[in-house]
């Protein structure tokens, strides 16, 4: 009984990291600095993440400095003002679309300020993006991103997740550094983070997007 209870807890922790587990902009902390020994400890759980045919070609930018955490930013703002900056000023957008609006273009207008740029890219040296299943090829680096932000959660950090940058990625690579074959797969600025009263997204209901059997059936 007692191994039935530790169990359930166990279920119950796992749930709510899950589903409290999301992408933070406002409330990112700003002003505290986040140890760089903390965002390892993180990413050496993502490594754990399932990786294509053990290819393990993902690798890790962690970006502190703050010349290049503004260069990074500017580049950023710059995308997304060219994509959403219309949206996220017009006063008639209300509701979640609203909110949505204005907490991304929050992150936009502050990403520099964040304390760390943590970039996941994938290394396929002399090899090309495949034409066909891009999926077998990202799906190495993608889990491990989606790790890293639990681990973060798990530890008091708050991480948002975005691709906004990508408008720019040739761009963005110059500024990393990065050599021909070094393919940039997310964004995600790391902060400790404003609260911790996170709860569980409004999501569809499981009914309205299972298919069981195929699609039809």
């Amino acid at each position: 009984m007692a191994g039935d209870r530790a169990s359930d807890r166990s279920t119950v922790d796992t749930d709510l990291l899950l589903t409290t587990t999301r992408t933070v902009r406002r409330r990112l902390d700003l002003t505290r600095p986040v140890e760089l020994s903390l965002v390892k400890d993180c990413l050496r759980v993502a490594l754990q993440a399932p990786t294509g045919g053990d290819r393990q070609d993902w690798r890790w930018i962690v970006v502190t400095d703050p010349d290049l955490r503004r260069r990074i930013g500017e580049v950023y703002r710059t995308c997304f003002e060219r994509r959403y900056g219309r949206l996220a000023d017009d006063p008639s957008r209300d509701g979640t679309a609203g909110r949505l609006a204005r907490s991304a273009a929050y992150l936009a207008r502050n990403l520099e300020s964040v304390p760390v740029l943590v970039i996941p890219c994938l290394d396929l040296g002399e090899r090309k993006l495949p034409p066909t299943n891009q999926a077998g090829v990202w799906s190495s680096v993608l889990p491990a991103a989606w790790s890293y932000m639990l681990a973060a959660r798990s530890r008091g950090l708050a991480v948002a997740w975005t691709t906004v940058h990508l408008d720019a990625e040739r761009e963005c690579a110059d500024l990393l550094g990065l050599p021909p074959g070094v393919h940039q797969a997310a964004l995600l600025p790391t902060a400790h983070s404003l609260g911790d009263s996170y709860r569980p997204a409004q999501r569809l209901p499981l009914e309205e997007c299972l298919h069981l059997d195929g699609w039809n059936a």
